[in-house]
């Protein structure tokens, strides 16, 4: 369901059996799961686009290839480039700041796995390089695409029929 709050959009999911999630931010990594080797996949700029009228979008990346901020510049989101070798902490701390009740977070790598935990849907991301098996731990759910994991934003009951009780 979409709903407006304090005049932003935002998605709320009622899960049977647990409490219902109210959803303004989407935290995604970049490298590994929006990008593979610092190009960004298929259909992931229309589908965040399409995100970013309910949700507002932050991309966190160490930006390992220095390919972020051109390859998503048609995106409606904020970039936020990480200290050098502060990733898991930094991630952590960027979901706590915007208010973890409020996140929904992707990714797949070992430095996702605190924000993962920490928001209050995490997705890992089974991408073309793999997930690191401590964000697959932390994570509610766990897709094999980004895509696929875009589009149970986009399609709700998904996720619903996936995390009910």
């Amino acid at each position: 369901m979409i709903l407006f709050h304090g005049g932003k959009m935002m998605i709320t999911l009622a899960l049977p059996g647990n409490k219902p999630l109210y959803l303004k931010h989407l935290v995604l990594d970049y490298n590994g799961t929006l990008a593979c080797d610092g190009n960004l996949i298929a259909g992931v700029e229309k589908k965040l686009n399409q995100l970013a009228e309910l949700l507002d979008v932050h991309i966190l990346t160490a930006d390992t290839f220095g390919q972020c901020r051109s390859s998503c510049r048609g995106i409606n989101g904020r970039i936020h480039v990480l200290a050098a070798g502060e990733g898991m902490a930094e991630k952590d701390k960027y979901v706590r700041a915007l208010g973890p009740e409020f996140v929904v977070a992707m990714g797949n790598g070992t430095n996702d796995a605190l924000m993962l935990e920490r928001a209050a849907l995490g997705i890992a991301v089974v991408g073309p390089e793999g997930a690191s098996s401590k964000a697959l731990q932390k994570a509610n759910l766990v897709v094999v695409n980004i895509n696929n994991g875009l589009d149970l934003l986009l399609k709700p009951k998904r996720l619903v029929a996936t995390l009910r009780k």
